[in-house]
């Protein structure tokens, strides 16, 4: 789980993927360490809330993540077998076990196991819904019916089915994770970017493109995704691997909804139908999101086969680079935060916490000990995602004048793994009880774990009882504030068809707007009437009422051309947005003139906004580009208006080539303005793209433009452009040939014998920050430290002090024993014998390498003999640095008091 795959390795680090060949020898389990859990007096959160211990270790090991039941029982998927633990811990296997407060004192006092094998190898996904159990374990999703309802899977008697298959990576992190449920009753789930081909029960195929295949063993790739390159789908689009998938239940009409992703951990879709998540990044870049329906996140090109690092331009803040936010084809990345290690989400909405807390998005955040809150308001076509401490163990100033290194150390094993709100109104998180995170390993012996709820002081938790064969019984389900409650609830009165639908109008009206917003998802399933209910309040003056309309009749798979006409006028650029984005599916002339209509407010700025246009345009782009031209009067291009101009790029139409070249050439226009037309032409993926960028470079006189042609045809001619051999092009006009380069050969050097530093050696010295300050800057060849160094490595900036001082001591002697993911080295032997080590950062020809110091190259294939992963670190160790016991104290200290 990503709780242990951190980016925020101090260290630049690789493993050769020992941990999955390790000596087969049987742990004395259960574990001889005392399970541990934090001490509540280190939690921070709201002054009216209060955090108590529902239950810990050895009741459950190690949560990857959690669901909880109509009855409040908790389900717990356990990831004891975690990488390098495997064949090491319990040969039996990992477990799926059910926790319950049998007399409602508040925490747990039995503990059962429904289901133990080998097969299970840290399922990093689990839900119930009634008595099925669906269980995220690449390759598959699998759905176990307990038939009996007793609460122990017995294949004699229970069911096992595979639901889907396909997904690559098991024993990974950035592969399959949970399947949740929407307010539409459908089935959400994501995977990193593993990637996967996967069929869904209607028999569409998914080619999830990428050409990651690293952080694991091979025989855990189950499908040639590396093989794709930019291959459709079924569905007539190309997909990058990090993606989410909306389906019904039975596995059938999947889609895919968002992609691009590094790795979300988790979704939630909240009552109005937003989609949140989480992504993980490489080392700085670690985000909470809004997920633009259709979207691209950034981190891959959107076929999948360039990472970010390929696209970076000159100058460009790495936390937008990451994410290709200056870039057409991406959306609104959100609140990017810096490095870290998100993990699981929820959407809090009614329930015992009271109304402050409704509409909140939570975000697990397991590097750095603490559960982020958001109250998203919408903000043109986004939300905003203003971000606080939901909870957390971060200390105060009081605490750090009065706590011993000790006491201090301990609130850093707060690990959330995952979070979710019980049927009785509180929230509970699942605690990776941990001193570290990072490198592909777990560090504490007894594996603990803990769960914790929160909830107003002097909570008394109360379960409601489940009925679903009565109307009332199901509308109290649907108000649940527990989701798989809700969905349990909606498909009961979607079951009572026309009889349910008085009731299902009264919610329309309650205060509450998540709850009115559930009604309306139901509204379309309950006949003609309820049809006709949902179409009126397209004219509504609650803006949510019209909104979630909309989307409740897109679901239904209603023809939208009528209904997306009379909104494409809205007031509101968040329901014009859906529309322009419901578009997809319709012909240019069913749509033409709503493009029309929603390209007349656009204000030139709102990313997501201009994204929504294209998304819709998809296939039609030329079509539409054309018809926005000659009837907003743009026929002339010195005469576009900056909106006009933006949705040009955004569409990227070769059609549009012979107008940008006017305006790059036009002398009139802004030196900007002229720039950006240069940069429209780059992103159009056509042959007569670089043609005119090459003809331009040799017509337009002005030296500033010339160095951004030149730039942008580099650039893409490694990437997007490579089909079209740009580089060929611009050898022959004198530009650039990337053959006559001389290459600089860089390699790490391998450490020389066992290392003399010992942990509990340095753990026994009292550093010197001070003297750590002018020490820690031996490691600025890699990383960025204080403002200074390179951003090779991982970033420094604020790890160590989420960190337990024995991990960190650890990242520093022994690089090569865990991986910062992302960050695997490889060894280019060229021709000429030398050697480059380093990181590739686009596969093409040339490759694009980054080695030690910053160095960037360009690597040809025909300067090539071998290439090859690397089986240790690319970061020199604490001794190759000619760091002392004493030193690394010293460069530890001032990273936990400064740092």
């Amino acid at each position: 789980m990503r709780v242990l795959l951190s980016t925020l390795t101090l260290l630049f680090l690789i493993s050769g993927l020992t941990h999955l060949n390790a000596k087969k020898s049987t742990w004395n389990w259960p574990p001889k360490s005392k399970a541990q859990a934090v001490d509540l007096s280190k939690f921070t959160l709201d002054e009216n809330l209060e955090i108590s211990l529902w239950a810990k270790s050895p009741m459950f090991y190690n949560p990857t993540n959690m669901a909880i039941d109509p009855k409040g029982r908790i389900w717990i998927a356990e990831g004891v077998n975690y990488r390098e633990k495997l064949g090491i811990r319990r040969e039996a296997g990992d477990r799926i076990v059910v926790l319950i407060d049998t007399n409602g004192d508040g925490s747990a006092d039995q503990s059962k196991v429904f289901w133990q094998d080998p097969y299970l190898e840290s399922p990093l996904g689990i839900a119930v819904f009634d008595n099925q159990v669906v269980i995220s374990q690449p390759p598959n999703i699998v759905v176990l019916t307990d038939v009996d309802r007793n609460l122990e899977f017995d294949p004699e008697i229970d069911k096992k089915d595979i639901l889907l298959t396909g997904f690559n990576g098991r024993q990974h992190d950035h592969s399959l994770h949970s399947v949740t449920s929407g307010p539409d009753g459908k089935w959400y789930f994501n995977s990193g970017n593993c990637g996967a081909i996967f069929t869904d029960n209607s028999g569409k195929t998914f080619r999830m493109n990428t050409n990651y295949r690293g952080g694991a063993s091979e025989e855990y790739f189950y499908t040639p995704t590396h093989e794709l390159k930019g291959a459709k789908s079924d569905d007539g689009y190309v997909w990058s691997a990090g993606f989410s998938v909306r389906m019904n239940p039975d596995g059938t009409d999947a889609e895919i909804i968002g992609h691009g992703y590094r790795n979300s951990y988790e979704q939630v879709v909240s009552s109005m139908g937003d989609l949140f998540q989480s992504d993980n990044d490489d080392y700085s870049s670690c985000r909470n999101s809004y997920v633009l329906e259709y979207g691209s996140a950034g981190y891959y090109s959107l076929d999948g086969q360039h990472k970010w690092q390929a696209a970076k331009r000159s100058g460009q803040a790495i936390q937008r680079a990451h994410w290709r936010q200056d870039n057409p084809g991406t959306f609104d990345t959100g609140d990017v935060y810096g490095a870290g290690g998100p993990t699981g989400v929820a959407f809090y909405e009614n329930g015992a916490l009271g109304k402050k807390w409704e509409g909140t998005f939570l975000s697990c955040e397991a590097s750095r000990n603490v559960i982020f809150g958001y109250h998203p308001k919408p903000i043109g076509a986004t939300y905003s995602l203003d971000r606080f401490d939901f909870v957390s163990t971060t200390p105060t100033p009081k605490d750090l004048n009065n706590e011993s290194e000790e006491e201090a150390e301990k609130r850093i094993h707060f690990r959330p793994a995952d979070l979710d709100i019980g049927p009785d109104g509180a929230i509970y998180v699942a605690d990776w009880y941990d001193p570290g995170t990072g490198g592909h390993s777990t560090r504490d012996e007894s594996a603990s774990g803990a769960i914790y709820r929160i909830a107003p002081k002097g909570f008394k938790s109360d379960i409601p009882s489940l009925d679903l064969k009565s109307v009332d019984g199901s509308l109290n389900a649907l108000k649940s504030p527990n989701p798989a409650v809700r969905y349990l609830g909606f498909q009961a009165l979607k079951n009572f068809g026309d009889s349910a639908l008085p009731k299902v109008e009264e919610l329309l009206q309650d205060k509450n707007s998540y709850l009115a917003a559930r009604a309306i998802w139901l509204l379309p399933h309950l006949g003609e009437k309820g049809k006709k209910k949902t179409v009126e309040l397209l004219n509504s003056k609650n803006r949510n009422h019209r909104l979630v309309a909309y989307r409740s009749l897109r679901r239904m798979g209603f023809d939208m051309s009528d209904y997306a006409s009379k909104l494409a006028s809205d007031e509101d650029a968040g329901i014009r947005r859906d529309v322009a984005l419901s578009l997809r599916s319709l012909s240019f002339d069913q749509s033409k003139d709503t493009f029309l209509d929603i390209a007349n407010q656009f204000d030139g700025q709102d990313k997501n906004y201009v994204e929504a246009i294209g998304l819709g345009a998809h296939g039609k782009e030329s079509q539409v580009w054309e018809h926005l031209k000659n009837k907003l009067g743009f026929q002339k291009s010195p005469k576009w208006s900056n909106a006009f101009a933006r949705i040009t790029w955004r569409l990227g139409t070769h059609k549009a080539i012979p107008s940008l070249k006017e305006r790059v050439q036009n002398a009139e226009l802004s030196i900007e303005q002229r720039k950006f037309a240069i940069e429209s032409i780059a992103f159009i993926n056509h042959s007569d793209a670089p043609d005119a960028l090459l003809e331009l470079g040799n017509t337009i006189q002005e030296e500033e433009l010339n160095d951004v042609i030149v730039e942008w045809m580099v650039r893409q001619g490694l990437t997007d452009w490579g089909k079209y051999d740009v580089n060929t092009k611009l050898k022959e006009a004198g530009i650039f040939d990337a053959e006559a380069v001389a290459l600089v050969p860089i390699s790490t050097p391998e450490p020389t014998g066992k290392s003399n530093l010992k942990v509990g050696d340095v753990m026994k010295l009292k550093g010197d920050p001070h003297q750590g300050k002018t020490t820690i800057m031996r490691c600025a060849m890699c990383h960025e430290v204080n403002g200074v160094g390179v951003n090779f490595g991982p970033r420094l900036e604020g790890w160590a002090a989420k960190q337990s001082k024995s991990a960190v001591i650890h990242a520093i002697i022994n690089p090569s024993q865990g991986i910062a993911h992302g960050f695997g080295g490889t060894e280019y032997e060229l021709k000429d014998g030398n050697i480059i080590h380093g990181i590739t950062e686009a596969y093409g020809d040339p490759a694009i390498v980054l080695s030690q110091g910053g160095l960037s190259q360009l690597i040809p294939r025909a300067k090539v003999k071998k290439s090859s992963r690397m089986k240790r670190s690319l970061m020199l160790s604490a001794e190759q640095l000619g760091l002392t016991t004493q030193d690394v104290a010293d460069v530890v200290a001032f990273m936990k008091e400064y740092n």
